[in-house]
């Protein structure tokens, strides 16, 4: 049986042959995290080991793109934490409201739930006409099934209760059309909408945003990845924009921590000084 250690080892190798033959960099991730996504990964993949999968993966391009759902956390709803978009509503609006134009961006946004959830707001305030929402992620997946705008109409009862309890204005059901078992989103909302690929590890900023909503992406990474992570998303906000991050994530220990003031701290939200 492989020891702790020996397991450790084989998962730095594997995250070096990721970004050498795919140039996804996972390597400054949150070890224990990725490491526990791996190990559900084998049985999967009908490995024994990590290094095992590692050699298959080198010879076998299209297991990368099934084991980048394991490597990636896709958790996703619409208006979750609805006191945050509630927040963003009530607090950051009446600032956005005074720009001609608007961009904002939503990185890591999975399969699109939040660049939604944040499209559907800024239809009710008047402002989506003037906005362009970036949407970013690593998973091709992800961005496919995102920019589709179709999903299980099963969760639709949940997300109705999310979106009043963040502000709403009227009824989720005004935002889509059911089809069988699924909820197809109004294409107005998806044109406001530009879904391309874009890593926090690799990448750098590449648009100047009033808004940027990074949420329980941090988390996932160690501390250097993460204030390289908060330095691009820094570098993208024009003065006096706003940054909002997950529940579980905060500057307050960062070095970019002075750059910002907090305008509701309770739901992370930060104002670029």
């Amino acid at each position: 049986m492989i020891d702790a250690a020996d397991s450790d080892r084989e998962l730095e190798r594997l995250l070096e042959a990721v970004f050498h033959r795919y140039h996804y960099d996972f390597r400054s991730y949150a070890p224990a995290s990725l490491k526990r996504r791996v190990m559900a990964a084998l049985p999967r993949f009908r490995y024994a080991s990590i290094s095992s999968l590692e050699e298959g993966l080198v010879a076998d391009p299209k297991m990368f793109t099934e084991l980048l759902r394991y490597l990636t956390v896709q958790v996703s709803d619409f208006f979750r934490d609805p006191a945050y978009f509630r927040a963003i509503r009530d607090q950051v609006f009446p600032y956005l409201e005074t720009y001609p134009s608007l961009k904002v961006w939503v990185a890591g946004c999975a399969t699109g739930e939040e660049a939604y959830s944040l499209a559907i707001l800024l239809s009710e305030a008047g402002l989506l006409d003037r906005t362009l929402i970036y949407a970013t992620d690593i998973s091709p997946e992800s961005l496919r099934s995102a920019q589709d705008g179709v999903f299980d109409i099963g969760r639709f009862p949940r997300f109705s209760q999310s979106y009043l309890e963040a502000g709403g204005k009227g009824s989720l059901s005004d935002y889509y059309t059911a089809r069988y078992s699924s909820a197809l989103l109004d294409r107005r909302l998806k044109k406001s909408i530009l879904f391309s690929d874009h890593s926090l590890a690799t990448d750098s900023a590449f648009a100047e945003v009033q808004l940027v909503s990074c949420r329980n992406v941090l988390i996932y990474f160690d501390q250097q990845l993460q204030e390289r992570a908060i330095g691009v998303l820094r570098d993208s906000i024009c003065h006096r924009g706003f940054l909002g991050l997950g529940s579980r994530e905060t500057l307050r220990f960062s070095i970019h921590a002075p750059l910002f003031r907090a305008v509701v701290p309770e739901q992370r939200l930060y104002q670029r000084l």
